[in-house]
């Protein structure tokens, strides 16, 4: 396997023209990947097989490597293999059939319900930052829309009669997502007792303002979020998105199907969507045991 390596590395540097860094990065990629088909005792390149490969990729992920570092393993493999291929010096490159570990994403974390209860009650309603605060709040956890779709709505875009929102997504497309009875109360005191005291825009303007005036920025409602979530003792990593992942979450830990969270979320693919019903393993355990006829 040391000559073969040799043989590869040369490749790269001299027929690929690779930079001193990328060649450097291919090379602790594939002494790893090397080292681990040495510590199971496998003999050469000829005889690694692609659970292997897998079993190596699944190792690198959990010490802790990024999806998008385990993709670059999977690369620097491929490419090792594919050389080893073409030179004659293997039968069967093993790595065409292996998926990309870009399916392998960590599960979003997300806020538990007691959490999102603290959330929720953290801004300080005595104050109109406080009520704008818990607006919008109440809103993401709501609707599930993104920080930057929260921040590009218009009152236009809300109907409280029939309770939904219009909202447009990525790519221009836009959704009906419905809003529940306490968000729709937290954003209606917003409306008559804030927006107004801020701003004298027209009626179709902004939904969600600055104390300004303004027009809210992604930046700024992620702040919001920050500092509410603070306020309220939670010590998970808070982002952007962590309402909305909470949203997802516990509409399926509650029952709802797959293909109604994709329609509220936007998602194009439903694959994106998947990815949630890998996060309540316990209920799913719990529903198997309930209703299988032989626990």
């Amino acid at each position: 396997m040391d000559e073969a390596l040799s043989l590869f590395l040369d490749y790269l540097s001299v027929e690929k023209g690779l930079s001193q860094n990328t060649l450097w990065a291919y090379r602790r990629d594939i002494e790893r990947y090397v080292a681990f088909l040495k510590k199971r005792r496998v003999a050469s390149f000829a005889s690694t097989s692609r659970q292997e490969i897998m079993d190596f990729l699944l190792k690198e992920r959990d010490r802790g490597l990024s999806p998008g570092s385990v993709s670059r393993q999977l690369v620097a493999i491929r490419m090792l293999h594919r050389f080893l291929t073409q030179e004659g010096l293997l039968k069967e490159n093993v790595t065409d059939a292996l998926e990309s570990p870009k399916l392998w994403k960590h599960l979003p974390e997300c806020l538990d319900i007691p959490e999102v209860e603290r959330l929720l009650k953290s801004p300080n309603l005595r104050k109109l930052q406080g009520l704008r605060d818990q607006a919008l709040l109440e809103f993401l956890y709501a609707t599930g829309v993104r920080a930057s779709e929260a921040a590009s709505l218009k009152v236009g875009d809300l109907n409280f009669e029939l309770s939904y929102v219009r909202v447009l997504g990525k790519g221009g497309k836009e959704r009906i997502v419905p809003v529940g009875q306490m968000a729709k109360k937290s954003v209606q005191r917003y409306l008559k007792k804030v927006r107004p005291e801020w701003t004298k825009k027209k009626e179709d303007a902004a939904l969600f303002v600055s104390r300004l005036g303004s027009k809210m920025s992604r930046q700024s409602v992620w702040g919001i979020l920050k500092k509410n979530a603070k306020a309220a003792g939670i010590r998970k990593k808070v982002y952007p998105h962590i309402l909305r992942h909470s949203f997802a979450t516990h509409l399926l830990q509650n029952g709802a199907d797959l293909r109604v969270v994709q329609e509220l979320l936007g998602h194009s693919d439903i694959s994106t969507t998947q990815i949630y019903t890998h996060v309540d393993r316990s209920r799913l355990k719990a529903i198997h045991q309930k209703f299988h006829p032989r626990p």
